[in-house]
């Protein structure tokens, strides 16, 4: 059974609505926490890509990451979890985690189910909740991974237009 169901949560995978790059995140977050996605995105055998600017390299450890100094150009990981479908991870705190998800990319139940499975593993393998603000209007989830519940959750009412 489905997380969530298209039709209840089409408004917020609207770019128009929520901007097509919503704001995904981990609040509460530790470097070990950051490693832990790390080594997921590998137990899943999902594709990585770790970058610098430009130039790409492979996946660091979490801390030497997040040890960068302060002005150097913040590093992004980009993880596909199917093809298709890709989450931008940035690491610009250690106190959460910070990704980017294009709601182009996440149209209709079989995407949807994508995301909800891949905010899950997240979730359950941090036993944390994963939260999705609208893009640029962080501290305000309008779905995420309930730890409790063991799913994705809606956070807010949906829009109506």
């Amino acid at each position: 059974m489905a997380d969530l169901l298209w039709d209840d949560v089409s408004c917020f995978f609207d770019p128009d609505l929520m901007g097509s790059l919503p704001d995904v995140r981990v609040p509460g977050a530790s470097v070990e926490d950051w490693q832990s996605v790390l080594d997921l995105a590998v137990e899943r055998g999902w594709k990585c890509q770790y970058s610098e600017g430009e130039t790409v390299f492979s996946v660091p450890r979490a801390e030497a990451v997040l040890a960068r100094p302060a002005d150097a150009e913040c590093p992004n990981l980009r993880v596909w979890p199917v093809a298709g479908v890709l989450a931008i991870f940035r690491f610009y705190a250690d106190d959460e985690i910070d990704f980017d998800v294009n709601l182009r990319e996440l149209q209709g139940q079989e995407r949807l189910d994508v995301f909800c499975g891949f905010l899950r593993d997240i979730g359950r393998h941090l036993g944390k909740p994963v939260l999705m603000d609208p893009e640029s209007d962080s501290g305000h989830p309008v779905l995420g991974f309930d730890v409790e519940a063991d799913r994705v959750v809606l956070l807010a009412e949906p829009l109506v237009r």
